[in-house]
């Protein structure tokens, strides 16, 4: 009898002692992930640009991989993948490994236009990267040279909708930023203008400063120089909110169309599958970054503006924007290379 009880308290102990090694095997099994995440990053971290260097795209991520690296003790070095307006730098990406050593500075262009303007992508802008944050604002300002009698938005509007498909605008492109912006603004007044695809912002700003066209729909950044020099007279900017650099010239929205905003982004994203500590930390030490006045200062200068967003509402405004381009570009008629 004594010994049947010996027994059955020896097999009570061992019951007893498998709850505490099944914490012990959890908590060893957790704990590299745990160890990897605090010991974030042990070697440099790659920040890919799908553009060529000296652009919007490159000189934020130069701006802000700049200043991260000091933070995190290990270099972020920007690396240039150039073509397919984005598409191979942001494929890169996307079949990168998910450890938090590649990061994407993401365009609008690639995540939202580029979908409905090739048709097909060899990436998911929505399920294939893990969203950090915004970074920036893109705006486009529609001008007109000085000889156009138009001296406001009200007043542009009306001399369009006595001379349908007569008035020449130039845009940077097919497809950009701020030719599919001019194409929501003229279907949202009901006007109908004459395009002028350039092969970038520059090209399409000497031929509006030279009169060759009447107007142009282009970026803050390449016109804001020779507005200020009055060698083209800004109307509107196509932003919910007024440009830093241009504080004196009213958006769409104010000039007589409530609720209008059509703007462009930058942001941070990784490889979908990430580990969220290390997205949540990229998050952070961003937002302390763009957060900078010097950085706020530099881009500014460039024509953008700082708007830091969380991973969440930065995923929600990748998910509106696809839809809401997809839907202007298939109903506009629009094909990537026209």
């Amino acid at each position: 009898m004594d010994k049947k009880i010996e027994e059955e308290g020896r097999i009570m102990k061992r019951v007893m002692r498998v709850p505490a090694i099944i914490g012990c095997a959890s908590a060893l099994l957790l704990a590299p992930a745990a160890w990897a995440a605090e010991a974030y990053p042990a070697k440099p971290i790659r920040l890919v640009v799908g553009f060529a260097p000296g652009g919007a795209n490159d000189l934020v991520a130069r701006a802000v991989a700049a200043r991260l690296g000091p933070r995190f003790g290990q270099q972020v070095v920007v690396e240039n993948r150039a073509g397919a307006g984005g598409n191979i730098g942001t494929e890169l990406v996307a079949r990168a490994a998910p450890d938090g050593y590649t990061l994407l500075m993401a365009s609008v262009a690639s995540f939202a236009m580029s979908p409905a303007l090739l048709g097909k992508v060899p990436f998911d802008p929505i399920n294939d990267f893990a969203p950090v944050t915004q970074a920036v604002v893109v705006t486009s300002v529609l001008s007109v040279h000085p000889s156009m009698p138009a001296r406001s938005l009200q007043q542009f509007v009306a001399l369009a909708r006595n001379q349908p498909g007569r008035i020449n605008y130039a845009s940077p492109g097919t497809g950009s930023i701020a030719h599919l912006g001019s194409e929501l603004f003229w279907k949202t007044a009901g006007i109908r203008l004459n395009h002028i695809p350039y092969k970038g912002g520059g090209p399409a700003v000497a031929d509006a400063i030279a009169g060759h066209v009447e107007c142009i729909f282009g970026l803050v950044s390449t016109q804001t120089p020779h507005i200020k020099a009055g060698r083209l007279r800004a109307l509107a900017v196509s932003n919910a909110k007024r440009s830093a650099v241009l504080l004196e010239v009213p958006t769409i929205a104010e000039s007589g169309y409530p609720g209008f905003e059509s703007s462009g982004w930058l942001g941070l994203v990784f490889p979908a599958k990430t580990p969220k500590p290390i997205v949540d930390r990229i998050y952070r030490e961003s937002v302390a970054v763009l957060g900078l006045r010097e950085v706020q200062t530099q881009l500014e200068d460039l024509g953008l503006d700082t708007e830091p967003s969380d991973p969440a509402r930065f995923h929600a405004l990748i998910k509106s924007d696809y839809a809401r381009w997809d839907k202007l570009i298939r109903d506009a008629g629009i094909k990537g290379g026209e």
